[in-house]
């Protein structure tokens, strides 16, 4: 099978389209054949062996991806042959045309959602999910603010947000990114490649302020965050790319609250609630991934480079 293959951390060019054998399930194990891959932020820092995992050499990036059931080791009962199934993580990695998984790490794939649409769920979805739900707790009639909100976390807490009863602010960084968070279910929209966008925000609110800000780049954003914050107000941070630094009184003052995660310490308990959560609202029609761009598995180096551009819109997908 092609698989992009890393043998040594590094920029874009490690990413390497080669053939190598097609793995085989043993028990308790699932083979899917994948029709898209998405690509994630970390996927580039853990290329760059810059990521708190840094997975033994070489290996094959991924952790989202869709497709269709090609076989099934002993004792799995959860899915069978043909079935469309979503990964969340996997044993050998997305990018590639087949993938090894664990029974639990596929969950099945909505019929109404594409293969493309369903490389965009795991990471994106489940992790405006576990901010908003399981860190947050966000509840319905607050107001909150998504940094980023045209990118694939983003237009997921975009939807869920307004699902849940909540006044969505969002910021993007492009005429096309700022439509697109409109469209999802943002009131108010942002660009924050415009100086005094942070006043802006706060007038919005008629100065009252807000009650929850989803961060997807605290190193730049945090310090601004917390003059915004209501009283007991909350900052999810979600995403980084340095140090930053804050002024803890804009904190003390409110009685405000930093929250930060990353997806790969939910509970089993957390992940089972969130598939549950995500495949209910996929069905219904709540939750819809929305595929920004499709590039052959062959330009995953070009997809690394796109993925920390800014005016993000939407997810960026692999297609094998």
């Amino acid at each position: 099978m092609k698989a992009i293959v890393v043998h040594e951390f590094g920029g874009p060019e490690v990413l390497k389209l080669e053939e190598i054998p097609t793995p085989r399930p043993a028990a308790g194990q699932v083979l899917v054949r994948i029709r898209a891959a998405g690509v994630n932020p970390y996927d580039t820092y853990m290329r760059n062996g810059t990521y708190a995992i840094k997975p033994p050499l070489p290996y094959t990036p991924g952790s989202d991806g869709a497709g269709d059931v090609e076989a099934i080791g002993e004792g799995v009962n959860k899915v069978k042959r043909g079935d469309r199934v979503y990964t969340a993580k996997t044993l050998t990695g997305a990018y590639a045309e087949y993938a090894l998984t664990l029974e639990t790490q596929v969950q099945p794939l909505p019929a109404k959602i594409t293969y493309a649409q369903g490389a965009g769920v795991w990471v994106p979805y489940g992790t405006a999910y576990h901010a908003l739900y399981q860190c947050a707790q966000a509840r319905a009639g607050e107001t909150v603010l998504i940094h980023g909100a045209s990118g694939g976390v983003g237009v997921a807490a975009v939807q869920i947000a307004r699902a849940i009863g909540l006044t969505v602010l969002g910021t993007a960084g492009s005429e096309k990114g700022l439509e697109l968070a409109k469209r999802e279910g943002a009131y108010h929209v942002f660009d924050h490649s415009q100086s005094g966008y942070f006043e802006q925000i706060l007038k919005a609110t008629n100065g009252r302020g807000l009650d929850l800000i989803l961060e997807m780049l605290a190193n730049v954003n945090l310090g601004h965050d917390l003059k915004l914050l209501v009283p007991h107000g909350r900052v999810v941070v979600i995403g980084s790319r340095g140090d930053v630094t804050i002024s803890p009184r804009d904190l003390m003052t409110r009685r405000g609250s930093i929250h930060a995660f990353t997806l790969w310490g939910v509970t089993e308990a957390e992940e089972k609630e969130i598939h549950a959560g995500l495949i209910a609202g996929m069905e219904n029609g709540t939750l819809r991934p929305v595929v920004g761009k499709e590039l052959p598995i062959a330009e995953a180096p070009r997809a690394h480079k796109e993925i920390l551009e800014s005016g993000a819109y939407g997810k960026l997908v692999l297609v094998p």
